[in-house]
């Protein structure tokens, strides 16, 4: 299915979809839900116009659904990144970090789906051969180059994961990051003694002047970033 060799169902009686057209409906799905869980084999049918068991002569289950619409939504980022005029390998990776960034923002969902393995689709493939090319050729070995894009894009999924499960806890509590601190403040004052949290305080109270709030996404993924290119710099052989 990943490769696109069951554009006709597997078995049963042949009908007017192919496997794209599934896998088009369910991200669809996700993307209006942003959250996986309530993604059904039923709710793609409904969606399509066709009986849930005829859907699974085109898709064995959900977990194999689930797959095609990673290795799908990885054709974004190489997409980005073939358009991206991006010179000079710091420039490159930073595309590729904001490739990354921008296709979980779009898909939050996909941060539900890890499953341990990566889909083994065309897309995939793509998306990472396309990504390692920001590395190639400036003095890495084969395992450092993989592992700086995995350092990367580990950066890239976990400030994206705090920026979607603080919208979570906003939309859960129906108050934003100003409000909530501006409601817990006076219980923390009654309980915080500076004295023993000497650095707590001083550091926190730095931070949350500078963002108004107990942390910035936008500050976090920036300055990691920065810091990680500079920590890369020092294996490039110029």
């Amino acid at each position: 299915m990943l490769w696109g060799t069951l554009r006709r169902p597997r078995r049963g009686p042949r009908h007017a979809l192919t496997s794209e057209q599934i896998v088009a409906a369910a991200v669809r799905i996700a993307d209006a839900d942003r959250d996986l869980a309530p993604l059904s084999m039923r709710r793609v049918a409904e969606s399509l116009g066709v009986g849930t068991m005829s859907l699974y002569t085109y898709v064995a289950s959900r977990a194999e659904l689930l797959e095609a619409m990673l290795d799908s939504v990885h054709g974004e980022v190489v997409a980005r990144l073939e358009k991206d005029g991006a010179t000079g390998w710091r420039e490159a990776l930073r595309a590729v970090a904001d490739a990354n960034r921008a296709m979980y923002l779009r898909h939050p969902w996909m941060l539900q789906a890890f499953t341990g393995r990566p889909p083994l689709g065309p897309h995939t493939l793509a998306k990472y051969d396309r990504e390692l090319r920001a590395l190639d050729g400036i003095g890495l070995t084969g395992l450092q180059m993989d592992a700086a894009l995995t350092l990367v894009l580990t950066h890239v999924e976990g400030v994206v994961r705090r920026r979607v499960e603080a919208e979570r806890a906003a939309q859960r509590s129906g108050m934003t990051d100003a409000q909530w601190w501006k409601a817990a403040a006076p219980a923390l004052s009654e309980v915080f003694d500076p004295a023993r949290f000497p650095v707590a305080g001083r550091v926190g109270r730095a931070a949350g002047e500078a963002h108004q709030a107990a942390f910035d996404v936008e500050h976090e993924y920036a300055f990691g970033l920065d810091r990680l290119i500079e920590g890369l710099a020092t294996l490039v052989k110029d």
